[in-house]
Formats: structure tokens, sequence, C-alpha cells
């Protein structure tokens, strides 16, 4: 039975929006020393359940356009993305009740572009935003997640309503040291999609699935896919000397070793089956790496 739950909603996948929560939480432990844990715990359990909804729904409209052959009868199949959306959205909604308006915003914004991006008369899955949309929407908007819920009042985002006076202020401090936390996930997540999309453009184009390798060609996809992981590098170089996170996270930089080696590998094939697992590599290598250096740097500083 969960076999074939966790093939349909792809659980070995769910690395994707697990390592970005982590990544949030770590620098949550470290800026301010604390985590709510409740609350904490409770946006996990929502997150899981909007992204298992997500790879569901993506899988059932899959199978319509296409060959994907769904582990269950449509009927059953659909009853189970209906009962995790309704899960998701319940578990969303009592979040957002206990902690205001701005992950309210946050995660209906979040919700919103989820369910588009394979559903409705234009997902967004078929055209060439899905690396951009999927690389912020779980690289930055997870991070964001954590962090706002396990924050002091006005570290990121405060919402106020004095009536009839209606204010939002924006910690640009904050925002941008959280942005240039999440670059790595951002990079690494875009990676991944862009990784799957190469591998598959030649199917994509036969079922009107346009996405970006299909513009940039594959030469140039392979170039934007290394310089990704450029980009991901020099973000964790500041990130340690600006001690956004613990120094020790400069010690990830060699970890560019294998992932430059992995890089090579998909440059000379792109094939799905053979391939794309490079990418998913690289993403655990990368954010792992940061992870695990700054919890041991956490507890060294204590």
């Amino acid at each position: 039975m969960f076999k074939r739950f966790f093939h349909y909603v792809e659980i070995r996948t769910k690395v994707a929006s697990l390592l970005p929560f982590l990544l949030g939480l770590v620098y949550a432990t470290y800026t301010w020393q604390g985590v709510r844990i409740g609350l904490t715990l409770l946006f996990f359990l929502s997150m899981l359940l909007f992204d298992m909804t997500t790879t569901a729904l993506n899988n059932f409209q899959d199978s319509r356009a296409d060959t994907t052959v769904l582990p269950y009868q449509r009927g059953k199949a659909k009853w189970i993305l209906l009962i995790l959306l309704a899960l998701a959205t319940l578990t969303g909604l009592l979040l957002a009740w206990l902690t205001g308006p701005v992950v309210l915003a946050v995660g209906a914004l979040c919700f919103i572009v989820g369910i588009l991006y394979t559903f409705g008369p234009a997902p967004i899955s078929r055209m060439p935003l899905g690396e951009l949309f999927s690389g912020i929407f779980l690289g930055f908007f997870v991070p964001f997640l954590v962090v706002f819920i396990n924050a002091p009042s006005g570290s990121l985002v405060e919402f106020t309503w004095n009536s009839p006076n209606l204010s939002l202020m924006f910690n640009l401090a904050g925002l941008l040291r959280l942005a240039l936390l999440a670059t790595p996930a951002v990079c690494c997540i875009a990676n991944v999609m862009l990784a799957n999309n190469t591998c598959d453009i030649d199917h994509d184009v036969q079922v009107d699935r346009f996405t970006l390798p299909y513009y940039l060609g594959r030469k140039k996809s392979l170039a934007l896919f290394a310089a990704l992981y450029l980009v991901a590098y020099f973000a964790i170089v500041l990130l340690g000397l600006l001690q956004i996170l613990p120094p020790l996270v400069l010690l990830a930089l060699p970890t560019s070793i294998l992932v430059i080696r992995n890089v090579r590998l998909f440059a000379a094939k792109q094939v799905k089956s053979e391939t794309f697992a490079l990418s998913v590599a690289n993403l655990a290598i990368i954010l792992l790496s940061m992870i695990i250096l700054s919890a041991i740097g956490l507890l060294i500083g204590r």
C-alpha cells in the first residue's frame, strides 16, 4: 500500500523541500538561538502534504497528456489527490491562524503557484518558467517561512493593523541576508528542473511542453547548469565570510570537486534514466554540507 502511495507522490523527490527547510532551521537557530518547535513541526507537515499534493497533481495531469501510468485507478488516484489537498489546506490555515497574515499571504501565494504549476489552461511546467518558479518557491520561500515563524517580530516582514491604519514593513537587511542564505538552494533546485527538462526536450515537444531548454538549446542549457553551481558556491563564500552562517560553512567549498565531476558527466550525456540523478546528488551534496557544517559550527559556538 505504502509503496504505491510513495510512488504516486514521488516521496524520494521531497529532498527538494526538506533541505531548504533544514537550511532555514539551522539559520534561525544560529541567528536567534532557538526555535518554536510546535509551529515549526506544523509548518513541516503542511509543507510536506502540499509538496505531495502538487506531485500527485502533476502525475495525474501527465497521465492525461502522455503515457504516464498511475499506480492507482484514476478514480482512486483522484480521491487520494483531493484528500492530500484538503489536509494541506487545513494544516496551512491552522498555521496561518497561529502565526498571522504574513504566513497566510505567503502560504496562499505558494499554494496558488503550486497548483498552477501543473494545472490550468497554461501550466507553468509547460513554459520556460519552471526553473525560475521551482527555484524561488522551494529554494527561497520555504526558508523564508521557517525563519519568519521562528524570528522575532520585525526581523523580516511586519504587518500591523490599528484601525483605520494598515501598514506593511520590510526589514531589508534581514531579507537580503535571507536571500543570500537561500541562493544555493534556489540555484540547486532550479538545476534539478533544468536537468529534467534538458533530458526531456524531445519528449516534451511531442506533448506540447516547451520548456527553457527548448528555447536555449542543449549547449546553452548545459552552460547555465554549470553557471548556477558557481553562483551557489560564491554565495557560500559570502555566507561564511559575513557570518550569516557559522564560518565553518566555508569547509563546504571542497565539495565542488564532486559537483564539477557530476556537471561534466551530465554534460557528456543527458539521459533521464542515467544522468538526471546527478542534479539531485549535487543538490544533496551542496545543501547537506552547508546544513551539517553549520550545525557543527553552531554546537562548537555553544
